[in-house]
């Protein structure tokens, strides 16, 4: 009986082993800055990637006949250049199927040759810098609308809706910063409104008081900054001690859950004007609501700004393995480049040529009792 038994526990052991043998696993990296000044935003990404892929290997998903499981590498980039290609040549080296990432452009930019070399598709969800897609790699993807979009868009706000009359640029010298704050002018400009000055600082600055004495003297009625939320609180609190009242705007990198806290509460009601690289509408905005609910539970904290775009990202990716029939790189790029009308908590996703999405929105936000507020949602 006990020899009988035995043969029977072996068989099913055998089995399950032969079970999970079969069962292929997939590599998806994701980078972001989750140390640094920034890693709040770098933690929130990573935790939409973490979320996307719980759910999928809840659901169990089958790619060629086989079910799959799910694998995140997560990596820091600590928002720096250098560490953002030696992650990206670490997640290289691990033969991942695909990334998501990076959170900055300065570093998405840099690390998206790395990917290209090695055939490995890349999507970012919230580098804006134009340079990104505009390299001709075939592995760059992106589910946010770029900084023409985002700072045309703003500047064209600063002169129509805000009426400012004389209007300050300042940015941080970073790719994206100083990218979406050349936009934001010409936005002005094309708008037929007038900068009174451009200054710069860094993206670990912490002292604006020369830059903000040198503006204070020309009056502006409209500050616009070009770079993170880590050195806009500050900016903002200067701002206050040197008793400019100015509006100040900015672009995604500052519009975020996070700003009131870093700007110590020295923030007017309706003072700051910002725009998200994304937006929904009516129904769909159900589906986002619902996701940052479930994130909320699951996570025990507030989705920052980007979570949502990383989990469609994430997911986005999965469906054209799926739909190609591989994981291999090789074979699912060319389906993930064609893909359309996927629809995702952060709206339909399809990509043009150059892998940047089709038709993306933008979504105004202000600040009212330290709660970020829609303004509205243009295209």
């Amino acid at each position: 009986m006990q020899t009988k038994l035995n043969v029977i526990v072996g068989a099913i052991a055998m089995t399950l082993s032969g079970v999970a043998m079969s069962q292929e696993v997939v590599k998806i990296g994701h980078v972001g800055p989750t140390s640094g000044g920034i890693a709040h935003l770098g933690k929130d990404n990573e935790l939409g990637a973490r979320m996307a892929i719980d759910e999928l290997n809840a659901k169990g998903v089958t790619i060629g006949g086989k079910k799959v499981k799910f694998e995140l590498l997560a990596e820091d980039d600590a928002g720096d250049p250098k560490q953002g290609t030696a992650a990206a040549q670490k997640l290289v080296d691990s033969k991942v199927n695909g990334v998501v990432g990076h959170l900055n452009s300065g570093t998405t930019i840099p690390a998206s040759k790395i990917y290209s070399d090695a055939g490995i598709p890349q999507i970012s969800p919230s580098a804006t810098n134009p340079k990104y897609t505009r390299n001709g790699y075939k592995t760059a993807f992106r589910v946010v609308a770029d900084d023409v979009h985002l700072g045309g868009t703003l500047g064209k706000y600063a002169v129509t809706t805000v009426k400012g009359k004389s209007i300050a640029v300042i940015d941080d010298r970073t790719a994206y910063g100083q990218g979406v704050a050349d936009e934001f002018e010409k936005g002005v400009k094309a708008a037929g409104g007038k900068v009174v000055g451009r200054e710069f600082t860094n993206d670990k600055a912490t002292d604006f008081t020369a830059i903000l004495t040198s503006l204070k003297g020309k009056k502006p009625d409209v500050v616009f900054f070009g770079g993170m939320d880590a050195v806009a609180g500050p900016m903002l609190r200067q701002m206050k001690q040197l008793g400019i009242e100015a509006k100040f705007m900015g672009g995604d990198g500052i519009c975020t859950a996070e700003l009131p806290k870093l700007s110590a509460g020295t923030m007017a009601d309706n003072q700051v004007v910002c725009a998200e690289a994304g937006g929904v509408e009516g129904e769909s905005k159900k589906s986002l609501d619902a996701f940052k609910s479930k994130f909320k539970e699951k996570y025990k904290v507030d989705v920052q700004i980007y979570a949502p775009y990383v989990y469609d990202a994430v997911n986005v990716m999965v469906a054209a393995m799926v739909k190609a029939g591989s994981a291999e790189p090789a074979k699912y790029l060319p389906v993930l480049a064609k893909t359309e009308g996927y629809k995702g908590v952060t709206g339909t996703i399809a990509f043009d040529d150059k892998g940047d999405i089709k038709n993306g929105a933008l979504t105004l936000y202000t600040y009212k009792g330290g709660n970020r507020e829609q303004l509205a949602v243009v295209r």
